[in-house]
């Protein structure tokens, strides 16, 4: 092989080189095709039509849909987590093997003088509905914990110390006994919506640039996922409120799941992926929420003067709070409108919504530990 012939090779490679390192650098928004104009006040950094793997390696780099990415799928993390924490300890289920970590001194302690001093101590067994009445304003945990002895008399007549770490476990058996906790599903749909939004919205952001059909079905996605997340919100505040009438928990969590289920039928229409629908879109996902505004009240009418409620309550209209000002913000496109430019990597309106959205679910999921623990307690 000639010189001029590895010359003509080296070339060859170098001008693949180079077009691969042009054919994927990023571009003015003026050079994108017309599926991917959305926002003119985001002016570069775009991605434009790339093949799925370098998609997917962009997740790693620095362009305007990073931190719109990421803001989502750290979310979806933190939701995951949440998710697997409410299902191990709350409540904390009652586990005999967890005996096993007793100190030694329990283990051998008087177990018919215990029992005598506990049942000296709890109510009788037809006054326990009236003790859930009378303590639904605190843990019945604690209730426990003063009740149980501090001192027991071993076997062998020696006294032996209780740790209040003992005692502590000893409430933790105990309590679950006294009162059956109720239902979970509704929390839990709610942080499955939770999660399928942040992460349909993290993948959209990530794959739309590949192609126009890419686009049109991540789109979709994201629009579901956000219907999914309203719709479920709803639905511990409707059944933990109403879960005694079950008119009014059916007709509440009927018509917000109808609801969720005609906006992403509607979200389906192409013609709802224009920019000009910007408005429309949030104003749609606005509606959803601001529909909650009927239960809360119904639920405040009913449970007025009850801390919990207005526990609940307040970190509702927190949630109510962020998504609205996050909904205004992606409507108005703020604060790149008043800077074309100046925001592309960091700071433009659709990463301040994402941060407010996570924040808005938080408040909700807190909200959600209130009911329980209310209802847990209360019941019926």
């Amino acid at each position: 092989m000639g010189g001029e012939e590895l010359s003509l090779m080296e070339n060859e490679r170098k001008g693949r080189r180079l077009w691969k390192k042009v054919k994927y650098q990023l571009v003015e928004y003026h050079s994108l095709p017309g599926y991917l104009r959305d926002n003119e006040y985001i002016l570069a950094h775009y991605r434009s039509e790339w093949p799925i793997k370098q998609v997917l390696l962009s997740a790693f780099t620095i362009h305007n849909e990073t931190l719109n990415v990421w803001t989502h799928l750290i979310g979806f993390f933190i939701f995951l987590a949440l998710t697997i924490y409410t299902a191990m300890k709350i409540p904390k289920v009652v586990d005999l093997n967890s005996l096993q970590h007793f100190p030694d001194m329990l283990k051998k302690a008087d177990l018919h003088k215990l029992q005598s001093e506990i049942l000296t101590c709890l109510p009788s067994m037809p006054d326990l509905h009236r003790l859930r009445d009378e303590i639904s304003s605190w843990h019945i945990k604690e209730y426990l914990y003063n009740c149980l002895p501090v001192r027991f008399s071993s076997s062998n007549h020696t006294d032996a110390c209780v740790l209040l770490s003992v005692k502590d476990d000893l409430a933790n058996i105990i309590a679950p006994l006294m009162i059956r906790p109720i239902t979970r599903w509704p929390f839990f749909a709610f942080l499955g919506g939770a999660m399928f939004c942040l992460l349909a919205s993290s993948i959209c952001h990530l794959l739309s640039c590949h192609s126009a059909r890419m686009a049109y079905i991540m789109l979709r996605l994201d629009y579901a996922g956000i219907a999914a997340l309203i719709s479920t919100s709803f639905y511990p505040p409707v059944y933990y409120s109403f879960m005694c009438d079950p008119f009014f928990c059916n007709l509440y969590l009927g018509f917000i799941t109808v609801l969720g289920i005609a906006t992403i039928l509607f979200s389906l229409l192409p013609v709802f992926q224009n920019p000009e629908f910007r408005t429309i879109r949030a104003s749609l996902f606005f509606g959803m929420g601001l529909s909650g505004a009927a239960p809360i009240l119904h639920k405040l009418y009913l449970f007025w003067g009850q801390p919990e409620v207005f526990h609940t309550t307040a970190y509702e209209i927190l949630m109510g709070v962020l998504y609205g000002i996050g909904a205004l913000v992606y409507a108005t496109r703020i604060p790149e409108r008043w800077m074309p430019g100046k925001f592309d990597i960091a700071g433009h309106s659709h990463q301040l919504f994402h941060i407010l959205v996570v924040a808005g679910a938080y408040a909700h999921y807190r909200a959600g530990l209130v009911y329980l623990r209310w209802r847990d307690l209360q019941g019926c």
